[in-house]
């Protein structure tokens, strides 16, 4: 049985990791999970502010976690669409990968704010995602952002 991958996203708002998914995504026996699609159909009305977003991204990862446990362990690779962007975060997608016996990549997009913001404005203005952030929601969410380190024990792929 191949041995699967667990791909595991860090980077703020606009920093390019749905283009990143989609190239992930076309590797053999690979499926993509992404917060973003699953809250948007489940919970978008009752996503008016951060607060909701964290009650209802926890529900969804207590649904999904097992899921992507099993997937690994029967050898189907998971590119895991849900932001790596806090300590928390990341100890709960370590579980998942250590859970399953899998391996593992932290993918770490290094983007500066500028960047970020722009790319932002224009995938709003687009109209080509499921959220459409502010500049102040994305200042607000950045201010929880913790890049990884070595320390937490993962392979890290900076981009």
């Amino acid at each position: 049985m191949p041995q699967a991958m667990l791909h595991m996203l860090c980077g703020k708002i606009a920093a390019g990791k749905s283009t990143l998914v989609a190239e992930l995504s076309r590797a053999p026996s690979t499926v993509v999970i992404s917060e973003d699609a699953w809250l948007s159909r489940l919970f978008g009305p009752e996503m008016k502010d951060v607060a909701d977003y964290i009650r209802c991204s926890r529900r969804l990862r207590e649904a999904v976690g097992p899921h992507v446990q099993d997937l690994l362990r029967i050898g189907v690779s998971v590119v895991l669409d849900f932001p790596a962007n806090t300590l928390a975060a990341r100890a709960w997608m370590k579980t998942l990968f250590e859970g399953a016996q899998a391996d593992h990549r932290l993918h770490f997009l290094d983007v500066p704010d500028e960047v970020c913001k722009a790319r932002l404005r224009a995938r709003n203005a687009a109209g080509t995602h499921e959220y459409a952030a502010s500049d102040a929601e994305f200042d607000l969410i950045t201010r929880y952002f913790v890049p990884p380190s070595a320390a937490e024990g993962f392979e890290i792929v900076r981009r």
